[in-house]
C-alpha cells in the first residue's frame, strides 16, 4: 500500500527512480530480517534496514536539517547494534552456532537465570532498544520525520522500528529462561510507553505527534513481552501497522494538500475539503485508541488483561492511563485538523483539494484492515478461536511450559472492556467540546504557559541533556584529539619526513659544482676507496 501510495505521492519530485531504489532496498532488507533462519542473517537485514532508513530519512539531502535527522538515526541505531553484535557473539561462543533451533535447543539444557542468558539477552535488548527507539535511544525516531511521508509510514509501521519486538519473539526461549532481562523489558517499555504519550499531548506537528505515538505503541509491546505474552506482542505490532500505516498516510494526504503544511494549528476545517482522508483518518484514530471493534481494541485490551494478576498495579495503572494520554492526544490531532474553521492562509485554502486515486485507495484499504484487523485475535469471551495466537503456538510451545502467561478472569475482561468504552466516550465528548465548540488552538511557540506544559512541550529537554552531556563533550575530546595527536604530533610527524627530503636535497646538490677538476677529484678518491675496500677484504 504504501508504494502504491508512494507513485502518486512523489510523482513530481526529482528523485523519483533513487526514492523507489531506496523503498525497493528497505522491503529486501525487512524480508532479509525476518526469513533469516539464524541471527546473522538477521544482522544483516538488521543494518540493511539502517542503511536504508539513513538513506531515506536524508532523501532531500539539500535541507542540513534534514541529514542531520538521518546521521542521528543512523548513530543511535549503531550504538544499539553494537549491543546487538555483541550478544551474537556470546551465543556464537556460548553454543558454537547462531541458527535459531540450534542455539534455542542448546538453550533449553541450562538453568533458569544463567548467567550467560542473562548477558546475551540484555546485550540483543540494547539492539533492540536502539532499533525500537526505546528510553535512552529513542530521540532519533520523531525526527526521523523528516524523510518524505510514505518514509516515515514504512519505517513506522513495517518491520524497521517493531525489528526490536520481531527479534525478542523470534528468540522467546531466551528470554523465557532470563527472567532478569524480562523484567528489564517490561519497565523499559512501560517507561517509554508513558513518557512518549506525555509528550505527545503538547506536540503541533502532525507527523511528529504520530512519531511519539508510535514511541509509546513500541512501549505497549515491550510490556507484554516482559509478562511474557509473545503472541500479544506481535498482535499489537500486526494491528499497529495497519492503523500506524493509514494514520500516517492520511498525515501525507493532509500535507499534501495543505502544500507542505504540518503545523496542526494552521489547520481545521479539513473535512469539507479530504472527504475520503478525514474518514480514514477517523477510522485509524479510533482504531488506535482502542474503540471497539477497531483492531487496536482488541490487542491493547489483550496486553492490558496480561498485566492483572501476578504484576502490580502499578503497571495495570500505568499502561491503563498511557491509553487514555494516546486518546486523548489522537483525537486532539483528528479535531484540530480537521474540524472547526481553516486557519491557514488563503492560498492554501485555495490550494485545498482530495488527493489523487494513488493516494486515497490505500487508505481505502488500510482503513478497512484497521476496522477488521482485530477479529485476528478476538478474547475468550467472545470466542475460543484466538487465530493469531493459535498460528503462532508452535514457536511459544517451550516458553508456554516454562511460563505459561496468566489468564484474567471473565470479570476482570469485561470490566476491562466496559471501563475502556466508557472513559473513550468521555475522551471524545471532551476532545468535541474543547476543539469544536470552544474552536481551542494550542499556543503558539513562544507563549507563556504553565512550567509542567513547557517541560513537556521541550520533551523534558532530553535532547538538550544528550547534546550537553555526550555530543559536546565528544566535539571537546575530539577538538583536542585533533589538536594534541593530529597536528602537534601526527601532523609534525609527517611535516618532519618532509623537512629531511628537502634539507637533503638542498645539501645534495653543493656536490654539483660544475667544476671538472672537483669531478676528477672525486673520481679518483672514489676509484682509491674501491681499491682499499678489495684489498682489506
Amino acid at each position: 500500500m504504501i508504494h502504491v501510495y508512494s507513485i502518486g505521492y512523489m510523482s513530481h519530485d526529482e528523485g523519483f527512480t533513487r526514492f523507489f531504489a531506496y523503498l525497493n532496498l528497505f522491503v529486501f532488507s525487512m524480508l532479509l530480517l525476518v526469513l533469516g533462519s539464524n541471527y546473522v542473517i538477521m544482522f544483516i537485514g538488521w543494518e540493511g534496514v539502517g542503511l536504508c532508513s539513513y538513506l531515506l530519512i536524508g532523501f532531500w539531502f539539500k535541507n542540513q536539517d534534514y541529514n542531520d535527522a538521518a546521521k542521528k538515526a543512523f548513530i543511535m541505531n549503531r550504538i544499539g547494534d553494537l549491543g546487538f553484535l555483541l550478544g551474537i557473539f556470546l551465543i556464537y561462543t556460548t553454543f558454537g552456532s547462531v541458527n535459531y533451533a540450534e542455539v534455542f535447543e542448546g538453550a533449553k539444557g541450562l538453568a533458569s537465570g544463567d548467567t550467560i542468558l542473562v548477558t546475551i539477552t540484555l546485550l540483543l535488548f540494547i539492539g533492540a532498544m536502539g532499533k525500537s527507539a526505546q528510553i535512552p535511544l529513542y530521540t532519533w525516531l520523531p525526527d526521523a520525520m523528516a524523510g518524505p511521508t510514505p518514509v516515515s509510514a514504512l519505517i513506522h509501521a513495517a518491520t524497521m522500528v517493531t525489528a526490536g519486538i520481531y527479534m525478542i519473539v523470534r528468540s522467546n526461549v531466551l528470554y523465557t529462561l532470563a527472567p532478569i532481562t524480562q523484567t528489564v523489558v517490561l519497565f523499559v517499555g512501560l517507561l517509554t510507553a508513558f513518557v512518549a504519550a506525555t509528550i505527545g499531548l503538547f506536540q503541533n506537528d502532525i507527523k511528529k505527534v504520530l512519531a511519539y505515538s508510535t514511541v509509546s505503541q513500541l512501549g505497549y509491546m515491550f510490556v507484554a513481552l516482559g509478562v511474557g505474552g509473545y503472541s500479544s506482542a506481535m498482535f499489537h505490532l500486526t494491528t499497529h501497522a495497519f492503523f500506524k500505516a493509514l494514520l500516517f498516510l492520511c498525515a501525507g494526504s493532509v500535507i499534501h494538500a495543505m502544500s507542505g503544511e504540518q503545523d496542526i494549528r494552521k489547520m481545521g476545517g479539513l473535512k469539507k475539503y479530504l472527504p475520503i482522508t478525514y474518514i480514514t483518518f477517523l477510522l485509524g484514530t479510533l482504531a488506535i485508541s482502542g474503540v471497539p471493534p477497531f483492531a487496536g481494541f482488541f490487542s491493547k485490551d489483550e496486553i492490558l488483561a496480561l498485566t492483572i494478576g501476578p504484576f502490580s498495579n502499578i503497571i495495570f495503572i500505568t499502561l491503563s492511563f498511557t491509553s487514555v494520554l494516546t486518546a486523548i492526544y489522537m483525537f486532539r490531532v483528528f479535531f484540530l485538523t480537521f474540524h472547526s474553521t481553516f486557519r491557514g492562509t488563503e492560498e492554501q485554502k485555495h490550494h485545498l483539494h482530495e488527493s489523487p486515486a494513488t493516494i486515497t485507495i490505500p487508505l481505502v484499504i488500510l482503513a478497512i484492515l484497521s476496522t477488521v484487523g482485530g477479529f485476528l485475535g478476538m478474547p475468550s469471551i467472545m470466542s475460543e478461536h484466538h487465530f493469531l495466537g493459535h498460528y503462532l503456538a508452535p514457536i511459544f510451545e517451550f516458553s508456554n511450559i516454562v511460563a505459561e502467561p496468566k489468564h484474567p478472569s471473565e470479570f476482570a475482561e469485561y470490566t476491562i472492556i466496559i471501563v475502556a468504552v466508557v472513559v473513550l466516550l468521555g475522551i471524545v465528548l471532551w476532545a468535541m467540546n474543547r476543539y469544536i465548540k470552544k474552536a481551542s488552538v494550542p499556543p503558539a511557540d513562544d507563549a507563556q504557559t504553565p512550567a509542567l506544559r513547557n517541560l513537556i512541550y521541550h520533551k523534558y529537554y532530553i535532547d538538550e541533556i544528550y547534546d550537553a552531556i555526550i555530543v559536546k563533550p565528544t566535539n571537546w575530546i575530539g577538538l583536542q584529539f585533533n589538536n594534541i595527536v593530529e597536528k602537534e604530533m601526527i601532523d609534525d610527524f609527517i611535516n618532519s619526513i618532509g623537512r629531511s627530503v628537502v634539507w637533503g636535497g638542498k645539501t645534495l646538490r653543493l656536490v654539483q659544482t660544475g667544476a671538472i677538476g672537483f669531478y676528477i677529484f672525486v673520481m679518483v678518491a672514489g676509484i682509491i676507496v674501491i681499491l682499499l675496500y678489495n684489498f682489506i677484504r
